[in-house]
């Protein structure tokens, strides 16, 4: 409990001591209301000091505004004792208020525990803590077992196991050892590394998680929105209305000969008021979206904003890129067909043209090839967008890609039959046989299209640039609605556009890649999904949900959260309003008094906080 919520439970239990005081103190007229003051100021006087800056301020029409007349006016006319315990009751129930939030908040940091306190830098052979923000890029620090990683960099001695749960939400460790790179928020398990840092820490992958979740409350939701302009327009209503019962119905009883009874009209205009507080409303539907990105965040889904939180749960239609995203994107060369050269001399010219490529295709035929590369071997590397590539090594021209290169090249080629990437090799404009790549499915991908149909995600869709025949056994082996193979990067934003359309009103499609090539179509799509993100700056910046490990169940996980959230707010909204609006009729009626007024203010809101904090439970999978 913090300084303030301790100092407001003590002026609570001194209001209370004193109401009890007072019940058996026989004082009556000027000297009882009096007495009865002092536990009014002593509870209430911070509410009458904000509601008057807001007066003031031209702020009128809130909460604080309702409570000071509704109590101020009940003392006026004789309820010393109600008008006291109204705001009594409304400080406990802001108290209660400010404690779940608060808890919520703490569960959330706790859960997001990954900001690190120090960095080690080695001086004169001994340990020194420095801030991360003083570490500068190119440093060597050192990090010892139980800390956490606090710059991004990469080993240069020791190995270790890193426990990654804090980013991913899974328990299972990362070995590393000198050579690999290691992102910040990581813990170490076991042994010393010492790290080359990369990055400022500013620019660290903590830095950008961290200002991702708590800047995450300014992207709002269309509930969000609405219950800001329901109360903006709601509050001053309802002051209107209550001003209208207490002088219309006792002017119409003036008019009709009748005695006006204007104490009667006004004690129920006053109920009215306490009764018509919106504050379930305004502070549970931003805690429910609050509590529900944090526990999205302590399974590893990382969501920029809860308007996104809100799209996702309306997600009808699900896009998958295959490589890397349903598929490992671990290719492995499993054939050389139809090579007039020897097969490693194939694949030594293929390792060599496709040297300068990060592609995992690239990667897979330097892995076959085994030997180190010789770069001095290669020039006139030239990338031809959706075919391949073409270089000279060792004065022979080489043209390594698919069919389209080759059709382009003039080049006649022999098809494949068998499943899989194929990679065409031309030697000085003549065939010279083509490689057969293979991608692994993810063990989890055809799980996760399954749970997402249960879910009710009606079309799956997968797109990729490989040839037909490799993307239909990929597609037969998880179990996706369509299929659409052999596309360029500008034909994926396409057929993104052309699903967009087809989709009905109200319905949502998120497009799900792996974060290094996609962020056109990330960006395109209602709601773009980067999958396996850890330490990828361009998933995180691209993408409105990131996945930060590379399982497809996590997507599951992420519309289970979203959809959660949302019954939570609509429950919220429903019961809010619902008793409210009973509570206020009751109240124009003089069958509610200010205890039943009570009930409708505080207890609403108390019940609908407890149901926001429900978001921040995440079950298993």
């Amino acid at each position: 409990m913090s300084k303030k919520q301790k100092k407001m439970l003590a002026r609570i239990i001194a209001a209370v001591v004193l109401l009890l005081v007072l019940r058996w103190v026989p004082a009556q007229g000027a000297l009882g209301a009096a007495l009865y003051m002092i536990p009014y100021a002593v509870i209430g006087w911070d509410i009458l000091l904000k509601a008057g800056k807001g007066i003031l301020n031209r702020q009128v029409f809130d909460e604080n505004f309702l409570m000071a007349v509704a109590t101020v006016g009940a003392i006026a006319l004789g309820d010393y004792q109600e008008g006291t315990a109204v705001m009594l009751f409304y400080q406990i129930g802001e108290l209660f208020q400010s404690y779940a939030v608060g808890r919520s908040r703490r569960s959330i940091s706790a859960l997001m525990d990954i900001r690190p306190d120090y960095a080690n830098i080695e001086q004169d052979g001994a340990l020194t803590r420095v801030d991360p923000d003083e570490v500068e890029v190119g440093s060597i620090i050192v990090v010892q077992p139980g800390e956490k990683v606090p710059i991004d960099g990469v080993v240069v001695e020791g190995s270790a196991s890193l426990n990654t749960s804090a980013l991913t939400g899974e328990s299972l460790p990362r070995e590393v050892s000198a050579g690999g790179e290691v992102i910040s928020g990581c813990i170490d398990m076991s042994g010393v590394l010492r790290i080359r840092t990369s990055r400022a820490f500013g620019e660290s992958t903590v830095s950008k998680i961290l200002d991702l979740v708590e800047n995450s409350s300014s992207k709002k939701s269309r509930s969000e929105n609405f219950i800001s302009r329901f109360a903006r327009v709601y509050t001053p209503a309802v002051c209107f209305g209550a001003l209208a019962l207490a002088v219309l119905p006792p002017l119409a009883m003036l008019l009709m000969g009748r005695a006006p009874m204007w104490g009667e009209w006004v004690y129920r205009a006053l109920t009215f008021l306490v009764i018509s507080c919106p504050c379930a409303l305004v502070i549970s539907i931003p805690l429910s979206f609050f509590a529900g990105i944090g526990g999205a965040s302590s399974a590893g889904v990382l969501v920029k904003g809860s308007n996104y939180l809100e799209a996702l749960a309306q997600a009808k239609t699900v896009v998958f890129d295959k490589t890397g995203t349903l598929t490992c994107g671990s290719f492995e060369v499993v054939g050389v067909h139809h090579n007039e050269l020897e097969q490693e001399k194939v694949l030594e010219y293929a390792a060599l043209a496709e040297s300068y490529s990060s592609h995992p295709i690239s990667r897979s035929l330097r892995a076959a090839h085994g030997r180190e590369i010789d770069a001095s071997r290669v020039s006139d590397v030239r990338e031809v967008s959706g075919g391949g590539v073409t270089a000279t090594v060792d004065g022979v021209h080489i043209a390594v890609g698919n069919d389209k290169l080759m059709r382009e090249l003039g080049v006649s080629f022999i098809p494949c039959s068998q499943p899989g990437t194929i990679v065409h090799v031309a030697i000085d404009g003549a065939y010279a046989g083509h490689i057969l790549i293979s991608d692994v499915v993810k063990p989890t991908s055809r799980e996760a299209v399954e749970q997402l149909r249960k879910n009710g995600v009606t079309k799956t869709v997968m797109l990729t640039g490989d040839a037909r025949s490799a993307a239909e056994h990929v597609a037969a082996q998880v179990g996706v609605d369509e299929v659409r193979a052999e596309l360029l990067p500008d034909d994926k934003v396409a057929q993104v556009e052309a699903l967009l359309v087809q989709k009905k009103p109200g319905e949502k499609l998120v497009f799900v890649g792996d974060g290094i090539n996609d962020a056109p179509v990330l960006s395109r799509a209602d709601i773009g999904v980067a999958m396996g993100a850890l330490g990828s700056d361009a998933a995180i910046e691209a993408a409105d949900v990131v996945l930060m490990d590379d399982d497809p169940l996590k997507l599951v996980k992420a519309i289970r959260i979203a959809r959660k959230c949302m019954r939570i707010v609509y429950e919220n909204i429903v019961f809010a309003i619902g008793v409210k609006l009973v509570c206020l009729l009751l109240g124009a009626l003089g069958l509610a008094n200010m205890w039943a007024a009570i009930f409708a203010d505080v207890g609403v809101m108390v019940i609908a906080v407890l149901n926001a904090i429900r978001a921040l439970m995440v079950k298993k999978l």
